[in-house]
């Protein structure tokens, strides 16, 4: 089988090469050009885990291929997927659909013979049915159908997600699609993955709900950790307790500085604005999207807290930016709130990520660049921990303490045990637990 991915980023990119893994000739396309060209020479635009080896197994096994010739790759395939940019919209916080309608529009011109058209990026209900409607409009003579095929990608896991994925959701009314999309997930079929067949607006909408329910699962644990600091509970255990119930399970109950990232914030908000425009409000989502955006801002009142009141004139030290580890993404990263808000009240911000900093330089201003955690807390007056990078989760503590002015630590991400830093003489702050107590 033939495929064509419109667009190479990161679904792009990740779906594309892990489709050639399966045996199928994928070609991914993209109009920026210095990105192909990059590809081409073997290197990977983005930092996910794994990635690099499987793009280089599958082009040199002739598999997959990079080109900025939409036409040529469309014109033999049997599937071509959509996998464009969907941001939320300047203004009102909608998707911005252009990206997808106009890689209808060119993927309309260029059609030979029977081809499923197949939508990978994040849209909102309806969007299928608009799409078919522009290739329909453009094309009358052309056999086609619309899919819908959303992904469930976690970034720093995206290729297991794929390869071994909970389910696959596929929508359309189509027979002949529904075949061209078995054929392309028969090796899921071998490992008996659940694979669900539905109409394309019950796929559409599966995807908004279920980021919208995992979002909502984190800003109700980190509700419940401003809670537990009031009475002296440990949100950890709690999360355990609730976690071990069958009917919530343990996963995305682990308190923190608020989420982030390319799909969270972009998706709940997306969702709010779509159900509002059908008249069916999910005041859930809402609160969850005001809470988060709320939770990040706090987050720096923390630090500030912790230094006794003010951070004017004193050194902070951040480790960790990007949104999450085993990412180089800083979209909506908490760090992009919370460090202008410590210089804002003053401070001076030493910093550094594993794999972050390209990124966050473009996104952050006057931050000294570091190379290491241990040349980042040198004369700090305080360290934050922002992202849980694993090179943190077992630092040195007599080390960092002597290389620091005040042996102060924020842990935003609950990494070390209460009781371990009081013994090794730290003023430490994290999230939902008494300071001290034995864990």
């Amino acid at each position: 089988m033939r495929i064509s991915m419109i667009g190479s980023g990161y679904v792009g990119l990740v779906s594309g090469a892990c489709f050639s893994e399966f045996g199928i000739d994928v070609t991914c396309v993209d109009k920026d050009a210095a990105k192909i060209d990059r590809l081409n020479t073997g290197e990977i635009p983005i930092f996910e885990p794994g990635l690099d080896q499987l793009v280089d197994t599958n082009v040199r096994a002739g598999r997959l291929r990079f080109t900025t010739d939409l036409r040529a790759a469309v014109g033999d395939a049997d599937a071509v997927f959509i996998a464009v940019g969907t941001p939320n919209r300047r203004g009102d916080g909608h998707a911005d659909l252009t990206y997808v309608y106009a890689a209808a529009e060119e993927i309309a011109e260029a059609l030979q013979g029977y081809t499923a058209v197949v939508m990978k990026s994040t849209v909102p209900v309806g969007t299928g049915r608009k799409v078919e409607g522009i290739i329909r409009r453009l094309r009358p003579d052309a056999e086609f159908d619309v899919v819908s095929n959303p992904e469930f990608l976690r970034e720093g896991a995206a290729i297991g997600d794929f390869m071994r994925p909970d389910r696959v959701i596929i929508g359309t009314d189509s027979e002949r699609a529904r075949e061209v999309m078995r054929r392309l997930y028969r090796p899921l079929y071998l490992i008996e993955t659940p694979i669900l067949f539905t109409s394309i607006e019950t796929a559409e909408l599966t995807k908004y709900a279920a980021n919208g329910f995992l979002a909502t699962k984190i800003t109700f644990i980190n509700e419940i950790a401003d809670l537990c600091e009031k009475v002296g509970a440990d949100v950890q255990d709690v999360a355990r307790g609730i976690g071990l119930d069958g009917r919530i399970g343990s996963k995305f109950l682990h308190a923190g500085p608020g989420f982030g990232g390319s799909c969270f914030p972009k998706d709940t908000l997306a969702m709010v604005r779509t159900a509002e425009e059908y008249g069916a409000p999910l005041r859930i989502v809402e609160a969850v999207v005001k809470i988060n955006d709320q939770r990040k801002a706090a987050m720096a009142d923390r630090v500030t807290a912790a230094c006794g009141g003010s951070v004017e004139g004193k050194t902070i030290s951040v480790l960790g930016l990007t949104f999450k580890p085993n990412t180089d993404d800083m979209r909506d990263a908490p760090s992009l709130k919370i460090v202008p808000a410590l210089q804002s009240g003053g401070a001076t911000i030493r910093a550094y990520d594993p794999e972050g900093m390209p990124e966050a330089r473009k996104l952050l201003r006057d931050v000294v660049w570091c190379d290491d955690a241990y040349s980042t807390v040198e004369n700090a007056d305080a360290v934050v921990i922002i992202t849980e990078w694993n090179e943190f989760r077992l630092l040195d503590l007599e080390r960092i303490k002597n290389l620091m002015t005040q042996p102060v630590m924020v842990d935003m991400r609950n990494i070390y045990k209460p009781a371990e830093m009081a013994a090794a003489g730290f003023d430490y702050v994290s999230i939902g637990r008494p300071f001290g107590d034995k864990i």
